[in-house]
C-alpha cells in the first residue's frame, strides 16, 4: 500500500527493517539505549558494535532517553546510513498519555531526519511489542502523525512503515486506507 502526501511517498510493507536501504531506520529503543529485545535487539545485532558505541556516548552526555524523544547514530553495518532511536510509551490502558507520547516518538524521529538532511526513513510499529501498545490504535496514531507531518513538510522523499508480521502489516494497510479518502 502506497500513497503520496505532499511530495512524499508513504508506504506500508511487510519485511525486516534491518534490511531497509532508506537513509535512516527507526529503532524502537528503550530509555537506556543499550539494546534489548525485539526490533531494538535486531537492529543492534545487524548493525554491529558501532551503533552501541554511539549510543553509549549519547547516554554519557545526556543520560537516559525520555519517552517520546529521539537521537541519531550511525547505521553501522546496516544498509541504512543512520539509526534514529526513539522511545515509545509503555501501554497502561490508554489513559496515561500514551497516544501523545507515541505521536511524539514519530514526530521527533521525523524532525530529526529533516534536521539531518535525510530524504528517506523507515519505521517499525513502535511500542506494539514488549511495551504492549495494541496494534490498531498504535497504527492509527502512527499513520495520522506521519501524515500530518508530511502535509506540513516537503523535505522527505519517502517514508516506509516496515512491519515484521502479516497481521501487523494488514492492520497498518487497512488503517492507511481509512485515513485516505478515495
Amino acid at each position: 500500500m502506497e500513497l503520496t502526501i505532499n511530495k512524499t511517498s508513504l508506504s506500508v510493507v511487510q519485511g525486516d527493517i534491518t534490511a531497509q536501504a532508506t537513509d535512516a531506520i527507526v529503532n524502537a529503543a528503550n530509555p537506556s539505549l543499550m539494546g534489548g529485545g525485539g526490533v531494538d535487539g535486531a537492529i543492534h545485532r545487524a548493525g554491529g558494535p558501532a551503533i552501541l558505541e554511539e549510543c553509549r556516548q549519547i547516554r554519557e552526555q545526556r543520560g537516559r532517553l525520555p519517552t517520546g524523544k529521539a537521537v541519531i547514530t550511525t547505521g553501522g553495518k546496516l544498509k541504512a546510513r543512520h539509526v534514529i532511536h526513539t522511545v515509545g510509551p509503555v501501554w497502561h490502558g490508554g489513559n496515561e498519555g500514551e497516544a501523545d507520547l507515541l505521536a511524539s516518538a514519530y514526530r521527533e524521529s521525523l524532525k530529526l531526519a529533516v534536521e539531518q538532511g535525510l530524504r528517506s526513513i523507515s519505521f517499525p510499529s513502535i511500542s506494539t511489542g514488549a511495551y504492549g501498545y495494541p496494534v490498531e490504535p498504535a497504527a492509527r496514531v502512527a499513520l495520522q502523525t506521519v501524515s500530518d507531518f508530511l502535509s506540513q513538510d516537503e523535505s522527505l522523499a519517502e517514508v516506509v512503515f516496515v512491519l515484521f508480521d502479516s497481521a501487523t502489516h494488514r492492520i497498518y494497510a487497512e488503517t492507511l486506507r481509512e485515513l485516505v479518502p478515495t
